[in-house]
């Protein structure tokens, strides 16, 4: 049989393994962008396979996902960089690090600093790379977007963003007015907090129950703290309901010092305890009553004339 030369066969073994690539032609390369008030998208189609998509949403910094139609990839930790250009060749690769790709279409959900960075290198002509495994054979694969047309794209995407509300649902679902010096009536902190929340309101009238919980700290007997807690929490509902909120989707309750948050050891503590929860909800509207049915005449039933 006859033998290769040795150098040949190490040319052989140290060739990279091809691997199966994703991307779109440079020509047909687009970028779309699209949102609201609660989350601002930019995103490019890649051919065959599915989008990649800057997501950012209200009150947070962007993310980068990507989605896919069919399962390519396999599950677990895969590598993100913000590749260089072919025509730039004195630039090598920037590795952000690894994401965890799931089974869902979406694939995985970036940390913000790896959005902010791959936002970052697609201005310097750099585009997001993935490297991975496939999901039947456990092949290379490299699926990639473009930094072609993105200048105009992402001007669009920032004024996306300059009309987003300052928090999101998740983050203010959940709040705490707070009443530090011990009184009764809003601070300027608590009344900007609540003009938070107000601005959300009116954004999304799908969230229709406002719950309010009254906290006291332990200073006073339990009556006085009961009273103070009442108090407290309806001084945030006059304020809502001064700024448009209707009176019946609120709900109050108080509860004196039971419920306290840290304990009453410390005027720090106390402190933190006199406040009000203010819990925000999406309730079902009751459908419309159906009009009653008008009684079926009685055909045995004299007739009557006007």
């Amino acid at each position: 049989m006859r033998r290769y030369p040795l150098v040949l066969l190490c040319l052989l073994a140290c060739q990279p393994v091809l691997a199966i690539s994703f991307q779109t032609r440079l020509e047909k390369v687009e970028w779309q962008v699209e949102g609201d008030q609660f989350e601002c998208r930019l995103s490019q189609p890649i051919t065959d396979f599915g989008s990649g998509v800057f997501v950012r949403r209200a009150g947070e910094q962007v993310t980068f996902r990507m989605q896919a139609r069919e399962r390519w990839l396999g599950a677990g930790s895969a590598t993100l960089l913000a590749a260089a250009a072919p025509w730039q060749p004195g630039r090598g690769d920037i590795n952000l690090g690894a994401v965890s790709v799931g089974s869902s279409e979406v694939l995985f959900n970036s940390s913000q600093e790896q959005g902010a960075r791959l936002l970052t290198g697609l201005l310097e002509g750099r585009s997001p790379l993935l490297r991975h495994r496939t999901a039947q054979g456990g092949e290379a694969i490299e699926v990639r977007l473009l930094p072609a047309r993105f200048n105009k794209a992402y001007n669009d995407y920032l004024a996306c963003t300059a009309k987003l509300l300052p928090v999101n649902f998740d983050q203010v679902r959940r709040s705490q007015v707070g009443f530090p010096g011990g009184g009764v009536d809003l601070e300027p902190m608590a009344r900007a907090k609540l003009d938070i929340i107000l601005s959300f309101l009116k954004a999304d009238p799908s969230v229709n129950r406002i719950q309010l919980d009254g906290h006291a700290d332990n200073s006073g007997n339990r009556l006085i703290n009961r009273d103070l807690s009442r108090r407290r929490a309806l001084a945030v509902m006059e304020y809502l309901k001064a700024n448009g909120v209707p009176a019946e989707n609120i709900t109050l309750r108080f509860h004196g010092e039971r419920y306290p948050l840290v304990p009453n050891n410390s005027e720090a503590n106390r402190a933190k305890n006199r406040r009000v929860n203010v819990q925000l909800e999406r309730a079902p509207e009751a459908p419309p009553a159906a009009p009653a049915e008008a009684p079926a005449s009685d055909p045995a039933a004299p007739a009557t004339t006007s």
